[in-house]
């Protein structure tokens, strides 16, 4: 991603209170992202009785808003360079806020996954560009890094929210009102971005990389349609088999596309850097955990334990809390001492919640329950921060919103992940009736959480060494550009010395 140049000279270096109002608009409307990533999990119990949706139904209901995300943060990167980073900014503002009165319409579940994508092509327009913005409004590197530690936060932040704010407004309101929440919302950070935030664009905008966008397209729509529709249509069943096929060209096609395309969507040489390779798979299995996690508990607390919405939310307190403290405690710390440590505290948090809980019965101890909800809390509020300082260390400034982009995609793709994987092993695997056997089905599932938790600990050992900060430093040199945002796995050194 070429240089950015601001459009109006004054805007070009903004006072600290104009920077910080910037930061503020874009992480209001990250906020409203980040929440309906996890508001929509505690509503699934009421949308189900409404349309009698099947469990496929209500994994499509947060697959088709994550899969999306997904396929298009990419392509809404590179077009906000050609056309203008504030437009883009607005325009998906204002699709977002579309899709949300139209989510809160749906007439049926077919339409509701319907509406679940437009929403998500709204909020494909708004990750990637935000980032660009932040990067290129706080050029003084260490105030740079801490400003992404708050954007890493204010994700964290919006996801541990989601869930009890979630309880509240279902019980009230029905869960209508968990996609009209976003309506003013977005409209006021719609209002603040037209005032506030400067037009910026590339001089140099990156082509557009059509293949590649489809065979992404194609990558994450089959793969994930097969994993969830297996159970129900068949594993050996034609539809199955042709949709796995279909994956799998893609997965072999897009990396040899990539290297031969002059300006591909995701650029093969990121990922000889070890910090951003380690991002990349940490976002992945971060999202993965919080997706399974998320899908298994609010069936596990409403269809077993027989809670009220509002009740369940609640149970996500001790979660939410330590969501809330540790998001912006991780980005403090990745700021001043790099991403080491909180990615490893991650790891161990997200492992310990999910072995706690494969011990999960239908009447299990409260204690249980909230020791392993407020490690997940825990190990989730510490990785946000990390993941977005990794994929950006090393990088030439001109490079930053692409690799934050990739960071975004590996987060949907792995929520995507999540409630399909985890998902079906989980559903398929129910004996009886639900309130007995959704319980001892679910091991399995937290199972994979405790691996999920162990690999993000081992990547945070891995990719914070001096050996993982010189392979960044050498591709930033192959890259070309300026010098790298940040460094990898050290403590914040002066701004002369990251320069």
């Amino acid at each position: 991603m070429a240089e950015p140049t601001s459009l109006p000279a004054p805007s070009a270096d903004p006072g600290r209170r104009r920077r910080l109002l910037i930061l503020g608009i874009c992480c209001l409307s990250l906020f409203i992202v980040g929440l309906d990533n996890t508001v929509v999990n505690i509503a699934l119990p009421a949308i189900q009785q409404d349309f009698d949706a099947p469990a496929s139904g209500l994994q499509w209901i947060i697959d088709a808003y994550t899969l999306v995300l997904a396929s298009l943060l990419m392509l809404f990167g590179s077009v906000a360079d050609r056309f203008g980073r504030r437009r883009v900014f607005q325009t998906g503002l204002l699709l977002f806020v579309l899709g949300s009165l139209l989510c809160s319409l749906a007439p049926s579940l077919e339409w509701l996954v319907v509406f679940r994508a437009v929403q998500a092509v709204g909020g494909s327009m708004l990750n990637p560009v935000a980032m660009s913005i932040i990067t290129n409004t706080f050029t003084e590197p260490r105030e740079r890094a801490r400003a992404i530690g708050v954007w890493g936060g204010v994700v964290g932040i919006s996801m541990a929210l989601g869930p009890l704010l979630g309880g509240f407004l279902v019980n009230i309101a029905g869960w209508p009102a968990i996609f009209l929440i976003n309506v003013p919302v977005g409209l006021v950070a719609c209002l603040l971005t037209a005032r506030y935030v400067p037009e910026s664009r590339s001089p140099r905008p990156r082509r557009l990389d059509p293949v590649g966008q489809v065979l992404m397209v194609v990558l994450l729509g089959c793969g994930t349609a097969a994993i969830i529709e297996g159970p129900e249509h068949g594993w050996t069943s034609p539809l199955i088999l042709g949709l796995g096929a279909a994956a799998v060209a893609a997965l072999v096609a897009f990396p040899f596309w990539e290297l031969r395309v002059t300006e591909p969507l995701v650029d093969p040489r990121f990922f000889r850097s070890a910090p951003f390779t380690g991002a990349t798979v940490t976002a992945v299995c971060a999202f993965a955990a919080l997706g399974g996690f998320l899908f298994l508990n609010t069936l596990y607390l409403q269809n077993v334990r027989h809670y009220s919405p509002v009740e369940a939310g609640l149970w996500t307190l001790p979660m939410a809390g330590m969501m809330l403290v540790c998001a912006p405690l991780s980005g403090r710390i990745v700021g001043g001492r790099g991403p080491r440590g909180p990615l490893v505290a991650a790891g161990l948090g997200l492992a310990a919640s999910g072995l706690l809980l494969t011990r999960l019965t239908a009447d299990s101890p409260p204690g249980l329950l909230l020791a392993a909800y407020a490690l997940f809390g825990f190990g989730f509020g510490m990785v946000n921060a990390p993941i977005t300082n990794a994929a950006v260390s090393g990088m030439p400034r001109a490079q930053a919103g692409v690799a934050a982009a990739v960071a975004s995609t590996s987060r949907q793709v792995g929520q995507s992940l999540g409630v399909a994987v985890i998902g079906t092993v989980v559903t398929s695997a129910v004996v009886g009736p639900v309130a007995t056997g959704f319980a001892p089905a679910s091991h399995a599932g937290w199972w994979i959480v405790t691996g999920l938790g162990l690999a993000i600990l081992l990547l945070g050992l891995v990719t914070t060494t001096a050996w993982a900060t010189g392979t960044a430093t050498r591709v930033a040199a192959r890259l070309g550009g300026d010098p790298p945002l940040v460094r990898a796995g050290v403590r914040d050194a002066p701004p002369e010395r990251l320069r």
